[in-house]
């Protein structure tokens, strides 16, 4: 149904998926150290981006503290998903002070259009090949972002097993995937 463009209704995500994902595995995001962000990763993360607008302020930085938070509710699987901030204007000190908080620049500009207004902080998610896969406005829910974010790490399709099967690609709809590995699923012939 998924390729006949059909979706359901009702999603079971808060925040707005982004349809179709975007690509930013060519665009560079890069860390105050000058390293580029590097997608595929041993732990295959989850990249949370925390889009500031014009003046961030301390309002601002209780914002991304939110942010830090949910990512460490996530117990044994806060290593899949890492939060970087965009904003050239604020100073790496204070995102350091809510490590493992990193600030970053977006160097090509990709996710300028994602910015919200002044003091605001808006939220980008992209999935651990590179995609643009969710999105929150400014205003977002920090307990309805945490609810989706604790799904996340839980969507295998990253896996290292995934990866070594044959299957039809990820079918993306309100927080599931689901796959057909070779070998399962009415594709044998006994």
């Amino acid at each position: 149904l998924n390729a006949i463009g059909s979706r359901p209704e009702a999603t079971r995500n808060y925040g707005e998926l982004v349809e179709p994902p975007r690509p930013l595995a060519n665009a560079r995001f890069v860390f105050a150290d000058g390293k580029a962000l590097q997608w595929e990763d041993a732990d295959w993360s989850w990249t949370m981006f925390a889009l500031t607008g014009p003046g961030c302020a301390d309002a601002c930085l209780a914002r991304i503290d939110e942010l830090r938070r949910a990512r460490l509710s996530l117990n044994q699987n806060a290593d899949r998903v890492r939060v970087s901030v965009l904003d050239d204007a604020l100073p790496a000190a204070r995102p350091a002070a809510l490590a493992p908080v990193v600030a970053a620049r977006d160097a090509d500009g990709v996710l300028d259009a994602l910015r919200p207004g002044a003091g605001e902080v808006a939220v980008a998610i992209a999935d651990p090949h590179g995609f643009l896969a969710m999105r929150y406005a400014a205003g977002y829910d920090a307990s309805r972002l945490r609810k989706d974010l604790v799904r996340l790490p839980r969507l295998r399709w990253a896996d290292p097993w995934w990866r070594r099967t044959r299957f039809d690609g990820p079918i993306i709809s309100g927080m599931r995937l689901r796959f057909r590995p070779a070998g399962h699923g009415g594709d044998n012939k006994d």
